[in-house]
């Protein structure tokens, strides 16, 4: 294969595009090298997954995330987290000495962190802030399509976006489509038929890896999440 064919192939590759920083400024002195490089690459995608697993940190890697994405965007940045975790998500910026606030409804929002669940959401004008970050990304997956709408095109113009979660099931397709779709990278019905297949013969609504798109999807799933069970998966 020549060179040139190699590089008309690279250049059919789907990739997301960087959207925010090209410089990164000094990130918090707390942070293990694993979260700090999550956040890194957070900060130069603009919108990115941070899938990892339970206890490496996930709260410390989206406030400190909120608090560049702020600076870089309006000064306001929304996390939403699942009923109950507001408060949880406000000792633990306090703790690390994140301006951050709970608030019920847009009226209470101000500069810095702002965290509300997601059961408030209708209470919110997601255009009011520069980034967004969503907590427990996966209940995604279990709100109804009129919720779960609200989040994609709500902050369909938001700059600044990060999906939160847990490391998630590498065959639930359609979880993966969600957040590509609340990310801007492809829309989820688009993301299953480029990469994937469904068995129709068995009236499946189950939908496999295509044998010869592996490779391709998770090089693009690469290009803007970051997905571990322990640091050094990364």
């Amino acid at each position: 294969m020549t060179p040139g064919y190699q590089a008309f192939l690279a250049s059919k590759e789907l990739r997301a595009e960087a959207r925010g920083m090209t410089a990164i400024p000094p990130l918090a002195k707390h942070l293990f090298p694993f979260q700090s490089h999550c956040i890194e690459f957070a900060l130069r995608a603009g919108a990115a997954g941070i899938f990892l697993d339970t206890g490496l940190g996930k709260t410390l890697i989206e406030l400190e995330w909120c608090r560049h994405a702020a600076e870089a965007s309006n000064g306001k940045a929304l996390i939403l987290t699942p009923l109950a975790v507001a408060r949880q998500f406000e000792r633990e910026a306090h703790k690390f000495d994140y301006e951050a606030q709970v608030i019920r409804q847009q009226s209470e929002a101000r500069e810095g962190i702002n965290i509300c669940n997601y059961d408030r959401l209708e209470k919110l004008d997601p255009s009011a802030f520069g980034a967004v970050s969503l907590d427990e990304a996966s209940i995604l997956k279990s709100f109804d399509g009129k919720t779960k709408g609200k989040l994609i095109d709500g902050f369909a113009r938001c700059g600044w976006k990060l999906a939160a979660t847990a490391t998630p099931a590498p065959n639930d397709h359609i979880e993966l489509g969600n957040y590509a779709e609340f990310l801007d990278m492809l829309a989820a019905v688009e993301m299953l038929s480029r990469f994937f297949i469904n068995d129709t013969s068995v009236a499946s609504q189950e939908w496999r890896l295509k044998a010869h798109a592996r490779t391709a999807f998770w090089d693009w799933m690469a290009s803007w999440s970051r997905c571990a069970a322990m640091p050094s998966d990364l």
